[in-house]
């Protein structure tokens, strides 16, 4: 019977140093493209949720804060274009930060060339412009699309755009005033208020609200796509160098909106261009 029954013993066979190496580097491999995948969700969910998120908080903040002001402390001085203390806004008052100012149209995406309004004549009739003012002096209002925002000067990304805000351009007029008050703002992230300006159509209202005045403007032109360097669209008189069958040939006072266009991408810009009515 013992000779029947054999003991069994078990047999271990050990893989070799190069297969054991070979796994590991295979885990370690995996472990690293887990943890990249993860960084590039939270940079996705931080770039399209929570900078929104910020930068919406901060706007409707600063738009708040103006509304109170100006119901404590009305403007004395009787009309114009407002800036934040009562004063007019003219022609040319307005400034990016340093190092900002590039060669390009802004729109939410990079900053624009500043662009003396010009008269007429085309003599520039720009004073010399004061130091870089980030604190908003106007309110923003888009009914058709629910937008309100504050309205700040110059186009520094950092300091305006990123924050929410709508960006007035250098060099433009202010609101209400003979000339082009033009306006740049983010489409995606940072509070995106120019998100859907394109389905603006033409008659639709846009305010501008200042502490001296509320002004109307109507929604008159829409340049689907232009180069990021067509400064013409925010001149004086508005007119797309790329494009020449867009934009006016007389003077007036227009509005006008400037973002990156198509969504998520800085390639070309779209504009809008209202006319003041009251």
């Amino acid at each position: 019977m013992r000779d029947r029954v054999r003991e069994r013993v078990p047999v271990v066979v050990q893989a070799s140093g190069r297969r054991r190496r070979g796994a590991r580097a295979l885990w370690v491999c995996a472990e690293t493209i887990v943890t990249c995948g993860v960084l590039v969700l939270l940079l996705v969910v931080h770039q399209l949720w929570w900078t929104n998120q910020q930068a919406r908080a901060e706007a409707r903040e600063q738009v708040s804060v103006l509304e109170r002001e100006w119901e404590i402390s009305p403007s004395v001085s009787g009309g114009g274009g407002g800036g934040g203390e009562g004063d007019p806004v003219g022609v040319g008052d307005v400034t990016g930060e340093p190092g900002d100012v590039g060669g390009d149209l802004g729109g939410g995406e990079v900053s624009p060339e500043p662009v003396a309004s010009r008269g007429p004549s085309g003599s520039s009739s720009a004073p010399a412009p004061p130091a870089p003012d980030s604190r908003a002096f106007a309110i923003l209002r888009i009914p058709r699309l629910g937008l309100t925002a504050p309205v700040a000067r110059g186009i520094s990304k950092r300091s305006i755009l990123d924050k929410g805000y709508v960006g007035h351009y250098p060099g433009t007029a202010g609101p209400g005033l003979p000339g082009n008050f033009a306006l740049a703002g983010h489409r995606n992230t940072h509070g995106e208020p120019f998100r859907y300006v394109n389905r603006l159509r033409e008659g639709d209202r846009i305010t501008v609200r200042t502490r001296e005045r509320t002004y109307t403007y109507r929604v008159d032109q829409v340049l689907p796509q232009t180069a990021p360097r067509d400064v013409g669209v925010i001149r004086a008189v508005p007119r797309s160098l790329v494009k020449p069958s867009y934009g006016y040939s007389t003077a007036g006072s227009y509005l006008t909106l400037t973002t990156c266009t198509p969504e998520f991408s800085s390639a070309y810009r779209l504009v809008v261009w209202a006319k003041l009515v009251s």
